[in-house]
C-alpha cells in the first residue's frame, strides 16, 4: 500500500506542476494528482505480472524441448523445480491479479526475447543453479529465489526501466516505492493460503488516505500566499529567492498539515518533510526546515490554530 510519506511526495509534485501552470484551475491538478497516484498501482500490477511472464516463458520452453522432433534426454526429463514453485503458481492464478491484467490489458508478447534473454540470464545465474539442484527448497526458499529474480534480473533491467518510462513517464518517480511493495507482497504470500493470500492494497484506510491528499492539496494550494508569507517573516538574513523551491514548497505543504490536518501529530509531520528533503532536496535542507518550522509551529499554537483531535493527540 502507499505510505503516507509517498502520498506526501506525490502530493508535492503535482503541486510543482499545478503551480507552474499559470492559470491552472485546482479542480484541474487534483485530477492529475488523482491519476498519478492511480498510475503507481498500474506500475505494481506491471510488475507483478511480469514474474509471472517470465513463470510460462520458463513453463513454454519445457513444453517445446518435449516437443522437438528428437529431444534430448533432458529436455525429456527436464528440472521442473522453478515452474513449480509455489509462489510463482499461486501468483499465476491468483484471481485479483488475473482481474487487475485483464482490466489494463497488459500483454508481454512483444517484448518476448526480452523475457527470453532475462530467464536466460536469470538461468545461469549461481542462485538459480543452486536453487535447481539443491535440497528440496521450503516455502522460504521458494520465496527467495522470486526475491532473486526480481531484484536482480527485472528491477536493475536497463531494458525493462525503458519500456517502463515509455509506458508512463510517471513511473520513474516510483520505482523504488512500487519495488518495496512487490517484495512485501511476495513476503505476505503464505503457502497454506490459497493463492498465498491478497494482493497489497492500493491504500491502508482509502477513504482517509483520499482525504489526505485531497486536503493537503487543496489547503496548500488555495492557502500558498499565506503560508509563504509565515515563512518568510522568520527567515533571518535569507532572501526567499536564494532558498530551495523544494524547501520552500516542503514547509507550506507541512504549515497546512499544522493547521488543517487534525490526525497527525506536529512531531510526525516535521519528522515526514524533514525526511522527504533528505531524498529531494540539497544536504543542508533537513536543518533548515527543522528550524522555520519549529518557529513557525510555535507561533501557530499561541493563535490556536493547532488543533488536534484523537487520543493522544491533544496538545501534540
Amino acid at each position: 500500500m502507499l505510505s503516507r510519506r509517498h502520498l506526501r511526495v506525490k502530493v508535492m509534485q503535482a503541486l510543482f506542476a499545478y503551480q507552474r501552470s499559470e492559470g491552472a484551475e485546482l479542480a484541474v491538478g487534483e485530477k492529475l494528482l488523482n491519476h498519478s497516484l492511480t498510475k503507481v498501482y498500474d506500475l505494481y500490477i506491471h510488475q507483478l505480472s511480469l514474474l509471472t511472464e517470465v513463470h510460462s516463458f520458463a513453463k513454454r520452453q519445457i513444453e517445446d524441448g518435449k516437443a522437438k522432433r528428437m529431444p534430448t534426454e533432458q529436455e525429456l526429463s527436464p528440472n521442473t523445480r522453478f515452474i513449480e514453485n509455489r509462489v510463482l503458481v499461486q501468483l499465476e492464478n491468483h484471481p485479483q491479479l488475473e482481474k487487475h491484467i485483464a482490466a489494463r490489458r497488459i500483454n508481454w508478447a512483444e517484448h518476448s526475447e526480452l523475457i527470453r534473454r532475462i530467464f536466460t540470464a536469470f538461468k545461469e545465474s549461481s542462485g538459480y543453479q543452486d536453487y535447481m539442484n539443491g535440497e528440496v527448497p521450503t516455502y522460504k526458499d521458494e520465496r527467495r529465489i522470486i526475491y532473486k529474480l526480481y531484484e536482480d534480473f527485472l528491477v536493475e533491467n536497463e531494458h525493462l526501466q525503458s519500456i517502463f518510462e515509455e509506458k508512463s513517464m510517471l513511473w520513474m518517480n516510483d520505482f523504488e516505492q512500487v519495488s518495496d511493495l512487490v517484495v512485501r507482497t511476495i513476503s505476505d504470500f503464505k503457502k497454506d493460503i490459497e493463492f498465498g493470500g491478497t494482493l497489497t492494497p492500493m491504500y491502508k484506510d482509502e477513504e482517509e488516505d483520499r482525504a489526505f491528499v485531497k486536503d493537503l492539496f487543496r489547503k496548500t494550494a488555495t492557502n500558498n500566499i499565506e503560508y509563504q508569507d509565515m515563512i518568510e517573516a522568520k527567515l533571518v538574513n535569507w532572501d526567499l529567492d536564494r532558498i530551495a523551491s523544494t524547501d520552500i514548497l516542503l514547509m507550506k505543504m507541512a504549515v497546512s498539515e499544522f493547521i488543517n490536518i487534525s490526525s497527525i501529530p506536529t512531531k510526525v509531520t516535521m519528522n515526514e518533510y524533514i525526511e522527504i528533503s533528505k531524498e529531494y532536496s540539497t544536504p543542508k535542507s533537513k536543518m533548515f526546515i527543522n528550524g522555520i518550522l519549529d518557529k513557525i509551529l510555535a507561533e501557530l499554537k499561541e493563535q490556536g490554530k493547532v488543533k488536534k483531535m484523537g487520543k493522544g493527540l491533544i496538545g501534540n
